[in-house]
Protein backbone atom coordinates (compact mmCIF):
# COMPACT_ATOMS: atom_id res chain seq x y z
CA UNK A 1 0.00 0.00 0.00
CA UNK A 2 1.49 3.34 -1.07
CA UNK A 3 1.41 6.33 1.24
CA UNK A 4 2.53 9.88 0.44
CA UNK A 5 3.26 11.89 3.58
CA UNK A 6 5.21 14.77 5.07
CA UNK A 7 8.77 13.74 5.93
CA UNK A 8 9.43 13.42 9.64
CA UNK A 9 12.49 13.85 11.79
CA UNK A 10 14.21 10.47 11.68
CA UNK A 11 13.50 9.90 7.97
CA UNK A 12 16.74 11.59 6.86
CA UNK A 13 18.97 8.51 6.65
CA UNK A 14 16.29 6.55 4.75
CA UNK A 15 15.81 9.45 2.32
CA UNK A 16 19.58 9.68 1.79
CA UNK A 17 19.66 5.94 1.05
CA UNK A 18 16.96 6.34 -1.62
CA UNK A 19 18.86 9.24 -3.22
CA UNK A 20 22.12 7.28 -3.11
CA UNK A 21 20.52 4.17 -4.64
CA UNK A 22 18.82 6.06 -7.49
CA UNK A 23 21.94 8.08 -8.32
CA UNK A 24 24.14 4.98 -8.31
CA UNK A 25 21.87 3.44 -10.96
CA UNK A 26 23.12 6.25 -13.25
CA UNK A 27 26.75 6.28 -12.11
CA UNK A 28 26.23 9.45 -10.05
CA UNK A 29 27.10 10.01 -6.38
CA UNK A 30 25.65 11.81 -3.39
CA UNK A 31 27.51 14.73 -1.86
CA UNK A 32 26.42 14.96 1.81
CA UNK A 33 28.69 17.95 2.49
CA UNK A 34 27.25 20.16 -0.27
CA UNK A 35 24.49 19.17 -2.72
CA UNK A 36 22.77 16.76 -0.33
CA UNK A 37 23.42 18.60 2.93
CA UNK A 38 19.75 19.68 2.99
CA UNK A 39 18.60 16.08 3.56
CA UNK A 40 20.36 16.04 6.93
CA UNK A 41 18.27 18.96 8.27
CA UNK A 42 14.84 19.02 6.64
CA UNK A 43 13.47 21.30 9.33
CA UNK A 44 15.90 24.17 8.67
CA UNK A 45 16.27 23.77 4.89
CA UNK A 46 12.59 23.19 4.12
CA UNK A 47 9.94 23.48 6.83
CA UNK A 48 11.33 26.61 8.54
CA UNK A 49 11.75 28.40 5.17
CA UNK A 50 8.29 28.15 3.54
CA UNK A 51 9.20 24.81 2.01
CA UNK A 52 8.04 21.23 2.13
CA UNK A 53 9.49 17.75 2.01
CA UNK A 54 7.47 14.62 1.32
CA UNK A 55 8.17 10.91 1.06
CA UNK A 56 6.26 8.10 -0.56
CA UNK A 57 6.23 4.75 1.17
CA UNK A 58 5.38 1.18 0.28
CA UNK A 59 4.41 -0.77 3.40
CA UNK A 60 6.14 1.85 5.59
CA UNK A 61 9.41 1.67 3.59
CA UNK A 62 10.46 4.98 1.99
CA UNK A 63 10.73 4.45 -1.77
CA UNK A 64 10.75 8.05 -3.04
CA UNK A 65 10.78 11.72 -2.13
CA UNK A 66 10.60 15.33 -3.21
CA UNK A 67 11.35 18.70 -1.63
CA UNK A 68 10.10 22.23 -2.26
CA UNK A 69 12.95 24.66 -1.47
CA UNK A 70 12.36 28.42 -1.25
CA UNK A 71 14.49 30.55 -3.57
CA UNK A 72 12.57 33.80 -3.02
CA UNK A 73 8.94 34.81 -2.33
CA UNK A 74 7.80 33.85 -5.83
CA UNK A 75 10.22 31.06 -6.80
CA UNK A 76 10.91 27.60 -5.45
CA UNK A 77 13.13 24.74 -6.48
CA UNK A 78 11.96 21.16 -6.82
CA UNK A 79 14.67 19.15 -5.09
CA UNK A 80 15.36 15.54 -4.24
CA UNK A 81 12.66 14.08 -6.47
CA UNK A 82 13.70 10.46 -6.56
CA UNK A 83 11.91 7.14 -6.89
CA UNK A 84 13.54 3.72 -6.57
CA UNK A 85 13.84 1.89 -9.91
CA UNK A 86 11.53 -1.00 -8.90
CA UNK A 87 8.68 1.50 -8.44
CA UNK A 88 9.15 3.54 -11.62
CA UNK A 89 6.62 3.20 -14.42
CA UNK A 90 3.67 2.70 -12.05
CA UNK A 91 2.39 6.28 -11.95
CA UNK A 92 4.10 7.09 -8.66
CA UNK A 93 6.28 9.77 -10.25
CA UNK A 94 3.10 11.46 -11.44
CA UNK A 95 1.69 11.32 -7.90
CA UNK A 96 4.88 12.93 -6.56
CA UNK A 97 4.91 15.58 -9.31
CA UNK A 98 1.22 16.47 -8.95
CA UNK A 99 1.63 16.76 -5.20
CA UNK A 100 4.79 18.86 -5.51
CA UNK A 101 3.17 21.34 -7.91
CA UNK A 102 0.03 21.62 -5.78
CA UNK A 103 2.08 22.09 -2.60
CA UNK A 104 4.24 24.78 -4.26
CA UNK A 105 1.10 26.69 -5.29
CA UNK A 106 -0.35 26.25 -1.79
CA UNK A 107 2.86 27.75 -0.36
CA UNK A 108 2.40 30.78 -2.65
CA UNK A 109 4.99 30.15 -5.33
CA UNK A 110 4.42 31.10 -8.99
CA UNK A 111 7.65 29.71 -10.49
CA UNK A 112 9.26 26.31 -9.98
CA UNK A 113 12.78 25.48 -11.12
CA UNK A 114 14.76 22.26 -10.94
CA UNK A 115 18.22 20.95 -11.72
CA UNK A 116 18.87 17.51 -13.11
CA UNK A 117 21.32 15.47 -15.13
CA UNK A 118 20.84 14.54 -18.79
CA UNK A 119 21.39 10.89 -17.80
CA UNK A 120 17.98 10.97 -16.08
CA UNK A 121 16.01 10.78 -19.31
CA UNK A 122 12.78 9.40 -17.80
CA UNK A 123 12.65 12.25 -15.31
CA UNK A 124 13.34 14.90 -17.95
CA UNK A 125 10.60 13.45 -20.15
CA UNK A 126 8.14 13.66 -17.24
CA UNK A 127 9.17 17.24 -16.45
CA UNK A 128 8.60 18.20 -20.10
CA UNK A 129 5.10 16.65 -19.97
CA UNK A 130 4.39 18.93 -17.02
CA UNK A 131 5.44 22.01 -19.01
CA UNK A 132 8.97 22.51 -17.71
CA UNK A 133 11.35 24.08 -20.22
CA UNK A 134 15.13 24.26 -20.24
CA UNK A 135 16.85 27.46 -19.09
CA UNK A 136 20.37 28.54 -18.14
CA UNK A 137 20.73 29.38 -14.44
CA UNK A 138 23.70 31.24 -12.99
CA UNK A 139 24.69 28.13 -10.99
CA UNK A 140 24.22 24.35 -11.14
CA UNK A 141 24.95 21.91 -8.33
CA UNK A 142 27.91 19.59 -8.79
CA UNK A 143 26.15 16.57 -10.35
CA UNK A 144 23.65 18.52 -12.47
CA UNK A 145 24.16 19.64 -16.06
CA UNK A 146 20.64 20.71 -16.97
CA UNK A 147 18.05 23.10 -15.49
CA UNK A 148 14.34 23.56 -16.15
CA UNK A 149 11.59 25.90 -15.01
CA UNK A 150 7.83 26.27 -15.12
CA UNK A 151 5.26 28.93 -14.30
CA UNK A 152 2.77 27.54 -11.80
Amino acid sequence: MYNLRKANKGDESKIMEVVKTVLSDYGLKTNPDETDRDICDLENYYFNRNGWFAVIENDREIIGSYGIFMIDKKSCELRKMYLLKDYQGQGLGKILMDNAINKAKELGYSIMVLETNKLLGKAISMYEKYGFVQYSPSHLSDRCDFAMRKKL
